[in-house]
């Protein structure tokens, strides 16, 4: 399968201004990303138990954690950039991060992509005029139905009630993508791969995971997204 052409998705520019990321839309504004949004508005308890987390490691060790989780997001990532534009994906070599993180690629392709009728666009921007922009990791058709979805990578398995920002980081790129072409995507799609774990002498298979979001309760995290929009722009008075 191949992208469907069907809208003109534009690359948005990205700028430092004062500190902050911006991205830069065609009405000439420049707006915060939608996980710069979500970073200011996480709740105490969230910032608490993330805090606890690196005491309990120590903090060393959660930016090396951190560190390698974002480099195996963006292997994968990549890999599944490849699939949806060119069909297929290359051989991973013999780097084992690179083996591991095209595992976890080939699992989402095998387990969740199958299930799309048609790509419209990977690493798309989106933005909403004059208040947000984000990139979401791609836009199609799942299960015969107009969705937003994100690959997402994880050191181990998830609850479905842990990824609440998951949600709504879908609820903002459709809403946005509502907006400026016109759609009625009401469905998100989480594709999650956990990533291998050492054992002894020998590597654990990763895990697939898939969380979809619609209809009516898709509706909720829209509301909670603007909720959120209304709490960020209310802190900057």
């Amino acid at each position: 399968m191949t992208l469907t052409k069907r809208y003109n998705y534009l690359d948005l520019e990205k700028k430092s201004i004062s500190g902050s990321r911006k991205y830069m839309t065609p009405d000439g504004f420049a707006v915060p990303s939608v996980t710069t949004i979500l970073n200011a508005t996480q709740s105490e308890e969230k910032k608490q138990a993330l805090n606890e987390w690196r005491n309990r490691v120590g903090h060393k060790r959660a930016q090396e954690i951190t560190t390698e989780a974002a480099s195996r997001g963006t292997r994968m990532h990549k890999w599944l950039e490849d699939y949806v534009t060119e069909g297929k994906i290359n051989d991973p070599g013999s780097n084992p991060y690179s083996q591991h993180s095209h595992a976890m690629a080939q699992l989402i392709i095998e387990n969740g992509l199958k299930n799309c009728q048609e790509f419209w666009g990977t690493e798309v921007s989106l933005y909403f005029p004059e208040v947000y922009a984000g990139t979401t990791d791609l836009v199609g058709v799942h299960n015969n139905v107009e969705s937003i979805m994100d690959h997402k990578q994880t050191n181990r398995p998830k609850k479905r009630e842990w990824i609440d920002d998951y949600f709504i980081q879908l609820a903002a790129y459709a809403t946005a993508h509502n907006e400026v072409y016109g759609t009625n995507i009401r469905k998100g799609v989480i594709f999650m791969a956990s990533a291998p774990k050492q054992e002894q002498n020998s590597w654990t298979e990763p895990q697939y995971q898939e969380f979809i979001v619609e209809g009516t309760e898709f509706d909720e995290y829209v509301n909670k997204w603007f909720s959120k929009l209304e709490t960020y722009y209310s802190a900057l008075l």
